[in-house]
């Protein structure tokens, strides 16, 4: 019975189109026919270098993605079943075209190109499969207007691919997928000329329009609440005004500039999503190295004539500048003083119709001081279904607060959620100037100007509250609230559970340079940063251990590092962190 209900909770919330999309997908389709390609369109000299991708291609057969690195030899290894799936579908996607120093590679490359094309029957295989299709269609197509000859082969699958990917579409998964689904076919319509190509390219864009009309929320984020994914389609944007430069017959002017008017929300919303450090905040799927960097977006931005308003200078690029920042209609909250940035979840776990990435993290935070991530979240090392994926996607695994063992939303599989976390009460203190959208129920694209930059300067503390009701479900019906305090040299959390509960747990992880000790009296101690600072810590409301846990800043990367765990004794406890004789006045 509780299988049945967690199918229930899980597929009540899905569109018509998911189902009948997933039943359409799996019958049988005729293979690719290879035909002539059709002629390519000459492009105006206005293509620009697109991002540089980290060189995943170590020598003809040996290549890293995900931190692991394999050799490829012979048919067979393009879809070895011992291999992880999502590094097989990065075998396919063929990043290394438009890496670093892929000019210096362009022998091995075209002889890959060539091999893919030999090893991969058509519509067989991983890299058959709409995602990978659309992400190598896209690279090979940046590849060749860099200025490199695709092989005639090449060109040849490059039609066939775009033909099958047209009747391939993810509308069962939507979201992101449908996205790059979407681009590929633009990017070949516009590559190639003649009807076939003018139908991709005008079915990608009016799937495009509308996509991008409900994923960019009127603040700038991706409807899916992870920072990685959002960045990544930040990229996407980018590529299309590239596109649309290189071949201007192709994109109408109204339509190049609602991708700029994009680009310029979902900037801004990104750079409130970032640590000091200038890497993005970990809430829900993320995990550094496999989007680009907020840097590397507002160089490609710029380089295509896009203006954001941000310095040249790295360090003052990562700055928000405000004190608080209210990101209304994704759920986030960056508060800013002195020597502390503090990025606060208050969001929905994600849209109803598809939480694939969504975590259990409901009221979760990370703090960064002097430029140091201090508090974190537990990151990204793999997808999949198995235990390890789970855990990573569980409350535990979050600086927040567990009730009872359970999540508080019932992530499940790989990439299901079944029932959720709502947010609740949420309250910002004082309200910033800078909330973008809030209430004024204007269209994403016109609130992209209110840079954080224009909210006046606050004194006193900064405060907000917000509470959920994932733990309703659990007898007792328990309610999660919370309170972050922040004024220059001191940061506070308060937790207090409404309700019947058990085993009530808060955590906060530590960034694995952290170095942090428990003083005598048990609920009191040090934190020490790298760069020499010592922050003073004190829990009260429980009882406090050092417990080890592990950090995943990347895709197959997992770090020892320390979290303060506090079981609550009564229905509150506090966190405080005092900075005071390094911050503000006592500095």
């Amino acid at each position: 019975m509780m299988r049945v209900l967690r199918y229930w909770h899980t597929l009540r919330y899905l569109r018509p189109v998911q189902f009948y999309g997933r039943l359409w997908f799996r019958l049988p389709r005729p293979r690719p026919v290879e035909r002539p390609a059709p002629a390519l369109r000459r492009p105006e000299p206005n293509w620009v270098a697109p991002v540089v991708r980290p060189m995943s291609m170590l020598g003809p057969e040996c290549f890293r993605f995900l931190n692991v690195t394999r050799t490829v030899v012979g048919p067979g290894a393009w879809n070895d079943p011992a291999c992880d799936k999502l590094w097989l579908y990065n075998l396919h996607y063929f990043d290394d075209l438009n890496a670093a120093d892929a000019a210096a590679r362009a022998d091995r490359q075209q002889a890959l190109l060539r091999r893919w094309v030999a090893e991969n029957p058509p519509g067989v295989g991983n890299g058959w499969e709409p995602y990978p299709t659309s992400l190598r269609i896209v690279n090979w197509i940046k590849w060749a207007l860099a200025g490199n000859a695709l092989p005639p082969e090449c060109l040849r699958s490059l039609a066939m691919q775009a033909g099958w990917l047209r009747r391939r579409l993810e509308y069962h998964l939507l979201g992101n997928h449908l996205f790059a689904n979407a681009k590929a076919l633009v990017f070949a319509g516009a590559f190639f000329v003649g009807p076939t190509a003018g139908t991709w390219r005008a079915l990608g864009q009016r799937l495009l329009v509308r996509e991008l009309r409900e994923q960019i929320l009127p603040d700038g984020g991706h409807f899916e609440r992870s920072p990685m994914y959002h960045a990544i389609l930040y990229e996407d944007v980018l590529d299309l005004i590239n596109l649309a430069g290189a071949y201007p017959e192709t994109a109408a002017p109204e339509l190049s500039a609602f991708y700029r008017d994009c680009a310029r929300a979902m900037a801004h919303w990104l750079r409130v999503m970032c640590h000091p450090d200038g890497e993005i905040s970990f809430f829900n799927d993320a995990a550094m190295g496999i989007a680009p960097t907020l840097a590397q977006l507002v160089d490609y931005g710029g380089r295509l004539g896009l203006e954001v308003a941000a310095t040249s200078s790295a360090p003052r690029l990562q700055r928000a500048r405000a004190p608080v920042v209210w990101l209304s209609h994704s759920g986030y909250v960056r508060l800013e003083a002195g020597s502390a940035v503090a990025l606060l979840d208050v969001a929905p776990i994600g849209p109803d119709y598809l939480p694939g990435h969504a975590h259990a993290d409901s009221l979760s935070f990370e703090l960064s001081l002097f430029g140091q991530r201090v508090i974190v979240n537990g990151g990204t090392s793999c997808y999949g279904s198995g235990p390890e994926r789970l855990a990573e996607r569980g409350t535990a695994a979050h600086s927040t607060v567990q009730l009872d063992g359970a999540d508080s939303s019932e992530v499940w599989g790989g990439f299901r959620v079944a029932r959720r976390a709502r947010p609740l009460d949420v309250l910002v203190e004082p309200v910033p100037a800078c909330d973008l959208g809030a209430s004024r129920g204007r269209d994403p694209r016109a609130d992209q100007g209110a840079e954080a930059g224009d909210c006046p300067v606050l004194d006193g503390s900064l405060r907000v509250t917000a509470a959920h009701d994932g733990y309703r479900r659990l007898p007792g019906r328990p309610i999660h609230r919370r309170t972050w305090e922040l004024t220059s040299g001191r940061f506070a959390v308060t937790d207090v559970i409404d309700g019947v509960f058990g085993v009530a747990i808060a955590r906060f992880h530590l960034h694995p340079e952290i170095a942090a000790e428990i003083g005598g009296e048990g609920g009191q101690g040090r934190l020490h940063l790298p760069g020499g600072q010592v922050v003073r810590w004190s829990l009260g409301g429980g009882q406090v251990r050092l417990v080890p846990t592990v950090w995943h800043p990347g895709f197959g990367c997992s770090v020892p590092t320390p979290c303060l765990e506090l079981t609550l004794i009564g229905s509150g406890c506090r966190l405080e962190l005092d900075w005071s004789a390094l911050d503000g006045a006592g500095r």
